[in-house]
């Protein structure tokens, strides 16, 4: 639902009160066809190595992609979750039978592409479109983190629990003179020797805000963040390839703002690009 705020911007009322009822919704048809009636025509997965110039690190990435007529949906998975029939498993199948899918990230790709097609992402949605120029990786990255943290609504000195570390995000937090508590389930260091912790829910309470990777829909951590954000009226900020078009529907029921980055990604292409942001912005 798009409601206008007292600037006469398009905002973005909750659809759904969590993700179980969202996908609730869509099996009733509140958002469109019948998903018992509609068809995946592809999947297929993608897979990346980067180490950018001038970082000591790098990491891989793997991501599950469905589509749905001109509509793509993604879950990114850890490199090498995806067993090898698990692409031709979705081909041809029925949006509803994979919304029940034993695999999570088959379930959270579905559910991104059938609304990707039911609530594309634009003005009318609640959607504020911002371009991303042409650039390598590097660039294009701190151009993203900076979109991603321009929706923090909070004074320098905040407390921010970064669940998914980019480095690029933590480089424009700290440019803001926030302070954050990296955490990953990946563990490990960030590029500036900070020690990443692994339990994201053990941070929340000693943290102001959270800003959380749409990969916690897929490794099903999302749904504490946002019980705990809603619950203590805590900002949740999300940044999503995963489930870019699942996030803005939950604007209101926990998330308080979504910069959504459907496929195909921002490290896919040195070329321009557009992002989507949802909700507050400074």
């Amino acid at each position: 639902m798009t409601t206008l705020t007292d600037m006469g911007e398009p905002a973005v009322r909750a659809a759904a009160s969590s993700y179980d009822d969202l996908v609730r919704a869509v099996l009733d048809g509140e958002f469109g066809p019948d998903p018992r009636g509609e068809r995946i025509s592809v999947a297929f997965t993608t897979r990346q190595a980067v180490r950018h110039e001038g970082r000591s690190g790098g990491y891989r990435n793997e991501v599950l992609s469905l589509r749905f007529g001109e509509a793509v949906g993604s879950c990114a998975v850890e490199p090498g979750e995806l067993p090898d029939g698990a692409v031709e498993e979705c081909v041809g199948a029925d949006i509803a039978g994979l919304l029940g899918h034993e695999r999570l990230a088959v379930r959270v790709a579905a559910l991104d592409a059938y609304l990707m097609r039911a609530r594309p992402h634009a003005p009318e949605q609640g959607a504020r479109p911002f371009p991303l120029p042409a650039g390598t990786s590097i660039e294009k990255s701190r151009v993203r983190a900076r979109a991603v943290v321009d929706l923090i609504d909070t004074e320098p000195g905040a407390t921010v629990l970064v669940v998914g570390v980019v480095n690029s995000l933590l480089e424009a937090l700290r440019a803001r003179g926030l302070r954050y508590v990296p955490c990953d389930l990946k563990g490990g260091t960030t590029e500036w020797g900070e020690p990443v912790r692994t339990d994201a829910l053990a941070e929340l309470d000693a943290c102001d805000l959270v800003l959380a990777s749409g990969m916690t829909l897929g490794n099903g951590t999302f749904e504490p963040l946002r019980e705990h954000a809603l619950r203590h009226d805590k900002p949740l900020v999300m940044f999503a390839q995963t489930g870019s078009a699942v996030l803005p529907r939950l604007i209101g029921a926990g998330v308080s703002a979504v910069c959504a980055e459907p496929y195909p990604f921002f490290w896919l292409d040195g070329g321009p690009g557009t992002l989507h942001r949802y909700g507050a912005a400074r």
